[in-house]
């Protein structure tokens, strides 16, 4: 009985001394890594944060929004995608995500084209250019979608005309009617010629803040955002998720016009 207490003992005491090891050899690593980049790439911006990844040796290293992976001793750096072949996804995707995931309640929604249709009880936002075609067949389905209201950012970065479409739009006497006619009708809208003051550059500025490299971007009321067009069905199982998941009372949004 004795013996098999003291045995007992001795391999909790092995497992807390090897967790105590591997926990200071982490923090050993981490302060390798910390100290070796920026004295061997003296440009490099402060490192946020070290974290171990999935792969022994290979630790991530966070500079604000931006990953780079480090093997422990700071002597070998990727850039680039971690991909996890079982599940086919990017491990640096999915955190880049996370670190830049939008509150919804803390978009700023004044800046926004609104249109809804139904009730408008479920929500969206989403960053377009009036000269994407992506952005026009995500904009036909949406159509489809019931009791929904839309908030579009108007995102000019194609280049071209877009941001004098979006200046036109955005300063129409009926914002929302101007958008729909020509994302959905090639109704160009008129040009307006008096004096206006348009968000087009906070849009700018917020989509280089969340890394909205492309459009459409779909923000959902939950914090999923959506790189890219999608159809219908999908569209609507998010806001179904979206919806099961977002705490009552999470958004606050201004009056919408009616599609």
């Amino acid at each position: 009985m004795l013996s098999s207490l003291i045995s007992r003992a001795s391999r909790t005491a092995a497992a807390v001394a090897l967790g105590t090891l591997l926990s200071h050899a982490a923090f050993a690593d981490e302060a390798t890594i910390r100290k070796t980049l920026p004295e061997r790439l003296p440009n490099l911006p402060p490192i946020d944060e070290v974290t171990k990844t999935p792969i022994p040796g290979l630790y991530e290293v966070r500079i604000g929004t931006e990953i780079l992976y480090s093997d422990e001793s700071g002597n070998h750096v990727l850039q680039g995608h971690l991909i996890d072949t079982k599940t086919r996804t990017s491990l640096t995707e999915a955190r880049i995500n996370k670190l830049t995931a939008i509150e919804f309640n803390q978009l700023p929604l004044k800046d926004a084209i609104v249109w809804k249709n139904g009730t408008g009880a479920r929500k969206i936002a989403v960053f377009a250019d009036p000269n994407c075609g992506y952005c026009k067949k995500f904009e036909q389905d949406l159509q489809k979608i019931k009791n929904v209201t839309v908030y579009t950012f108007l995102l000019p970065v194609l280049g071209g005309d877009s941001p004098q479409k979006s200046e036109n739009i955005w300063c129409a006497k009926d914002q929302a009617k101007t958008w729909l006619s020509w994302m959905l009708e090639n109704k160009t809208p008129p040009r307006y010629m008096g004096t206006c003051s348009t968000p087009i550059e906070r849009n700018l500025e917020l989509s280089r803040k969340y890394r909205i490299n492309g459009t459409p971007a779909i923000i959902f009321t939950d914090g999923t955002r959506i790189p890219g067009a999608i159809d219908a069905e999908r569209l609507e199982k998010q806001l179904v998720a979206s919806a099961a998941a977002t705490k009552p009372g999470l958004t606050t949004t201004p009056p919408a016009t009616s599609n």
